[in-house]
């Protein structure tokens, strides 16, 4: 119960003090919200990054070794799909084009486009359809147009639109709609695999990936293992998706740039919570002193500081949270080929660093309270 009095004094204290508390939660939600923001735009590259991966679904994908992301592939000898067929373990393997191509429009006007061939027989890895029907994809010069943010490029093509690509007629059959959005700002086409490897020019060999479905989970490591001895890898999806998260974070600047913005977010808050805090607690020593004069032990004063913190912080990173989210449906309305979601991971690393801030706030102004004594109070 006397805890409970104390935690209700620091909160009248805290609050009463309507600028230094104001400062504080503007310092603390500022910093969630860059932190938060940063880790958020990352997340939502690598979430495109992944597109081709979360969009085809396979269970494995069988790659080059020079591959880092599902975008550029290094295309593989036909060969290896017949050897990967046979081997122990597989349930079945097909082909996967993915490739690129510029897609001259009814208007005249010439547009980059990706384009994905899906295996003839199978169609493993299709998307699900919003108009037109699977089976119109073995007509001639049959594609599937993907519905997402980039469709515009296409002058919104619709079934029976005619195009031209690589100087071979295209025709949209149907409109389909997938999981995840491509990471390099471009619209997307579905046909099969043969039409791929027809109408994209390609070197001696055309196969981007072998997707596999093992038999039974335990049947992995023997796949990888076989597959290793052909000189190529043999990754499940959560693994080929880690080799793309590692690419983007360490071999290019965007993951530095990210982290630089974080740390900075971090300091930045830090400072701006820790000296307000302190400031807050040398205006407010003698009510401190008061306390301890009355009978506050130590220890109750040491936890009604961290009471004061840890709401102040808490109450920062609630507000942080709210900016970033409607900063990102605001973004979404208005752009919606933004790239920007927020994960457990983004909330979990700024509720952290909410702590060590909270913590570290608390440390200087408890240091500062342990050393009062009341009697230097009421003497002066």
């Amino acid at each position: 119960m006397k805890y409970v009095n104390l935690m209700r004094i620091g909160f009248k204290l805290l609050v009463n003090d309507g600028a230094k508390f104001t400062a504080l939660l503007i310092g603390i939600t500022f910093a969630v919200f860059l932190m938060v923001q940063m880790t958020a735009m990352f997340a939502g590259i690598l979430n495109r990054a992944y597109s081709n991966v979360t969009n085809i679904g396979a269970t494995m994908w069988i790659i080059d070794p020079a591959v880092n992301t599902a975008s550029n592939a290094i295309p593989m000898p036909d060969y290896l799909l017949d050897a990967v067929r046979s081997m122990d373990g597989v349930a079945y393997a097909v082909p996967l084009l993915v490739g690129s191509a510029q897609v001259r429009l009814a208007s005249g006007t010439y547009q980059a486009c990706s384009v994905v061939g899906l295996d003839d027989t199978s169609l493993f890895g299709r998307p699900a359809m919003e108009q037109g029907n699977i089976e119109d994809i073995y007509a001639d010069n049959a594609f599937f147009v993907v519905d997402d943010s980039e469709i515009g490029k296409l002058e919104h093509p619709t079934i029976g639109t005619v195009f031209e690509l690589n100087d071979f007629r295209g025709v949209i059959v149907g409109v389909v709609k997938v999981s995840a959005n491509g990471l390099n700002g471009i619209p997307t086409l579905y046909t099969t695999y043969s039409r791929a490897r027809q109408y994209l020019p390609s070197p001696r060999f055309t196969m981007s990936y072998v997707l596999v479905q093992p038999r039974d989970p335990g049947a992995v490591a023997a796949i990888q293992h076989q597959v290793a001895a052909l000189g190529y890898l043999a990754l499940t999806k959560d693994q080929f998706n880690t080799r793309i998260a590692n690419f983007y974070t360490y071999q290019t600047g965007i993951g530095t740039n990210i982290l630089m913005m974080t740390v900075i977010s971090f300091i930045v808050g830090l400072s701006i919570s820790g000296q307000t805090f302190y400031s807050f607690i040398l205006e407010n020593l003698e009510k401190f002193g008061a306390l301890k004069a009355i009978g506050a032990k130590s220890i109750e004063l040491v936890w009604m500081i961290l009471f004061m913190a840890t709401f102040t912080a808490l109450t920062g990173y609630g507000l942080g949270i709210g900016l970033v989210t409607l900063m990102i449906w605001v973004s979404r309305s208005r752009m919606p080929n933004y790239a920007a979601i927020i994960t457990f991971w983004n909330l979990e690393l700024a509720f952290g660093m909410v702590l060590v801030i909270a913590a570290l706030s608390s440390y200087v102004g408890i240091r500062k309270v342990l050393r009062i004594e009341p009697f230097d109070i009421f003497r002066g």
